[in-house]
């Protein structure tokens, strides 16, 4: 088995309201220094076998067709060991 880990973020020109309301929320809080929040999702997958090419490419299109949305968001596929 392997896990595979797919970070879905909003594309940088995208406005990312969550983000803004995560950044307004810090410094009452007390917390000071952040400079900007942009706000994702993380998918986990664990798959059967091994992480090869043709599986990973599997992966890719997941994310493209059903995680993320490619008009409006970026993602990224990591192999966790």
């Amino acid at each position: 088995m392997v896990r595979v880990v797919v970070d879905v973020m909003p594309k940088p020109e995208i406005l990312d309201p969550q983000g803004k309301a995560v950044h307004g929320a810090l410094p009452r809080l007390g917390f000071s220094g952040v400079v900007d929040v942009r706000q994702g999702k993380r998918f986990e997958l664990e798959l059967e076998g091994e992480a090869t090419e043709d599986r990973l490419a599997e992966v890719h299109q997941m994310a493209e067709t059903l995680l993320s949305n490619p008009v409006i968001e970026n993602y990224a596929v990591t192999v966790v060991e």
